[in-house]
């Protein structure tokens, strides 16, 4: 009888409860494996999904193309839609903006042309740039500059931001628009910049505006201030009552010399999209102001500008030896610089 309850016991130990007991619970581990199995494969699934449809989404808007602009195919190259860094252009993002650069000589009424241009409600030029010489040190400088500009992330109080229909700049062509016009040319053919020249037929004229301008650098006529521009006429008297000597030896030479550069600008930049003007004629006739906006494909309006004229009148009374300016110039086919006159 014991050894019959001692064979059960054993039995019962080792026929039932390792056998069974086991099982079970690999069943109960292999079920929570499972379930927790299908749990994480639908959370990973929907995050997938999740991130696919923003991605596609975000894609949608960035990529969502504006509607074509009802311009003249020749146009469509000139016709942009800057993305700044610095600001959302919000409703005006499809908006088409032309590019543009006034090149011009020092003194040559750019100064009052570009207040004119940034008068234009959509019209932003942002100044001489480039006359930091640092922005002109090599081509890489002078595109990284340009790529700003165009990009409308130059700030300036030109600036009009969201709505600018027409961006650009005033460049000098001893800015480095000489030394690097075959790299500047392939820029502006490859980005549709457009250009503006803006040069003087009197160049007297303008030798007189520049000596006079660098005389007042030293001297600040105005309260002790420099002012190449004013906006008054008693400060404007003030600034002509300087008057130049001319060097007479050299008078001719040195026209001779502008008129080459000016020569050289034009038959550099020929192949781009330009327009040609003269100081004396936007002066005398301000439909010269309605052909610069068709340029810019911009909506029309009256111009105007603060800025007053500083050497008005006779030359005459504006040249110290006058007498051996008139005796240079006399019997040359420059003879008539010493009489021409305009208002403004």
């Amino acid at each position: 009888m014991a050894d019959d309850l001692s064979f059960f016991s054993k039995d019962s130990f080792i026929l039932k409860l390792p056998k069974k007991s086991p099982l079970v619970l690999r069943m109960v581990v292999l079920l929570f494996v499972m379930v927790c199995g299908v749990y994480i494969f639908s959370i990973c699934l929907k995050q997938i999904s999740t991130s696919s449809t923003s991605e596609f989404l975000n894609i949608g808007v960035i990529q969502k193309p504006c509607p074509e602009p009802n311009i003249e195919p020749w146009e469509i190259p000139y016709a942009h839609y800057p993305n700044p860094k610095t600001f959302s252009r919000a409703e005006c993002a499809c908006n088409p903006v032309r590019y543009f650069a006034i090149m011009s000589m020092q003194r040559s009424g750019s100064g009052w042309f570009e207040t004119l241009l940034n008068n234009h409600t959509n019209i932003s030029s942002n100044g001489e740039v480039f006359s930091v010489k640092v922005r002109r040190t090599n081509v890489s400088t002078i595109v990284e500059t340009l790529d700003k500009v165009y990009n409308l992330d130059w700030f300036t109080s030109a600036s009009k931001n969201e709505c600018t229909a027409a961006v650009g700049l005033k460049w000098m062509l001893n800015q480095g628009l000489m030394q690097y016009h075959k790299e500047i040319v392939e820029y502006f053919n490859a980005r549709g910049v457009s250009a503006i020249f803006l040069f003087r037929r009197n160049l007297l004229r303008r030798m007189i505006s520049i000596l006079a301008n660098s005389y007042d650098q030293n001297a600040k006529l105005l309260n002790g201030t420099h002012k190449s521009h004013v906006h008054s006429p008693l400060e404007a008297d003030i600034l002509a009552s300087y008057k130049p000597v001319i060097n007479a030896t050299l008078l001719v030479p040195n026209i001779r010399e502008v008129e080459e550069t000016t020569k050289k600008a034009l038959e550099y930049f020929k192949s781009t999209r330009h327009i040609i003007l003269y100081y004396e004629d936007v002066v005398k006739n301000r439909t010269k102001l309605a052909e610069v906006q068709e340029f810019l494909k911009v909506p029309k309006r009256e111009l105007s500008s603060r800025q007053v004229k500083i050497h008005k009148g006779s030359l005459s009374k504006h040249i110290q030896n006058w007498n051996d300016v008139e005796k240079a110039l006399n019997g040359t086919q420059y003879e008539s610089y010493l009489y021409g006159d305009y208002r403004r």
